[in-house]
């Protein structure tokens, strides 16, 4: 039986895979896409490790290869406690890791194979500990916190679905959550994984179905509602990454596509692990568009540590994290990529 945190976590990873289906990476569902890497156990995916197979709810390839580095695979993974996650979940997502890329060895005579790099996104809706931040630093987890008020809208419907997916469940005395069943639905609803790839997946409980289908197709409904509300992945020169949420994803790609390189205004709003970023275009098309992020609660923490050094702090923040953040975004069958420069010098200077 599933619990409501659990169930929560299950539809925000793929309420995730939506979000950022945009972003350079495309859904691997079946072992078919690489019987070398990926098994597919009943409605199950994994991936070979060095010793063991793991299992893999949401996986991602990217559509391209960065320089200097092999193909890059994802695993998305998202908790949504009440509380912040903990250790034990970044040191499971660490152990996971570093299996799967030492899964690789040649041998003489041997067929050539290809071979990836995994990388692996937590994401929490209620933020990490201060040592689970800290050990995702140190084994290059990248934590992504969606604590903002920007995903208001999709916490909301995560807690309304999800307790009324955990009182059906309860209702029709389900002994087993069918989860492989809910994430297929969510997939074929939302239009994503390949064509022809997704697994038929049925539930031998046709009451709970019935309504547990209606709810599941409410919720992509709002998911749809908020299509503009897309989530862009920033990289900045960091060892983190950012989630950055667009209120209208047409203005941001109107203005990015005219100046994939261009300059941009910060500003920090709130205090503490409250705090807020708004990223815009400088100057006179400071409205043009407008996206929002969280930095790491550890940042966060240090910025607010000391009052009257927290102006200077945040710029300092500004000036060696983030003066600039690039973003990948599918542009049909390529990636276009756009660089948000923080100058201040530039800036303040009106020569």
């Amino acid at each position: 039986m599933a619990t409501r945190a659990t169930l929560r976590g299950y539809l925000l990873e793929e309420s995730l895979a939506w979000l950022l289906r945009h972003s350079g990476y495309r859904l691997l569902v079946d072992a078919k896409q690489d019987p070398v890497e990926l098994v597919s156990e009943g409605n199950t995916l994994r991936v070979r490790g060095r010793g063991a197979l793991h299992q893999v709810d949401v996986l991602g390839e990217f559509a391209f290869t960065p320089a200097f580095s092999l193909p890059v695979r994802l695993f998305l993974e998202a908790k949504f406690y009440r509380t912040p996650c903990r250790l034990e979940v970044v040191r499971n997502a660490h152990g996971v890791l570093h299996d799967v890329n030492e899964n690789f060895m040649t041998l003489p005579s041997t067929r050539p194979r290809q071979r990836y790099q995994y990388s692996y996104a937590l994401f929490s809706a209620n933020g990490f500990t201060t040592d689970a931040q800290k050990y995702a630093l140190a084994h290059q987890i990248s934590l992504v916190d969606l604590s903002g008020e920007s995903f208001d809208w999709l916490r909301n419907a995560l807690y309304a679905t999800a307790r009324a997916l955990f009182d059906a469940q309860n209702t029709y005395h389900l002994r087993s959550f069918p989860v492989s069943w809910m994430r297929n639905e969510m997939r074929k609803a939302l239009g994503m994984g390949p064509a022809g790839l997704l697994p038929e997946v049925g539930t031998s409980a046709t009451q709970f179905e019935g309504v547990a289908s209606q709810l599941l197709a409410d919720f992509v409904t709002v998911l749809e509602e908020h299509s503009e509300a897309e989530l862009l992945l920033g990289f900045p020169a960091a060892p983190f990454i950012l989630p950055l949420a667009a209120d209208d994803k047409q203005q941001f790609l109107k203005y990015a596509d005219a100046s994939p390189d261009h300059s941009v205004r910060l500003r920090r709003t709130g205090h503490g692990e409250a705090a807020e970023w708004t990223l815009s275009p400088w100057g006179a098309d400071e409205d043009a568009y407008r996206l929002t992020f969280k930095l790491p609660e550890h940042i966060e923490q240090w910025i607010s540590g000391v009052e009257e050094k927290e102006r200077q702090r945040t710029s300092e923040i500004k000036s060696q994290f983030l003066s600039a953040i690039t973003i990948y975004r599918m542009n049909g069958a390529g990636v276009r990529s756009y660089q948000l420069r923080y100058e201040p010098s530039a800036l303040w200077n009106p020569c």
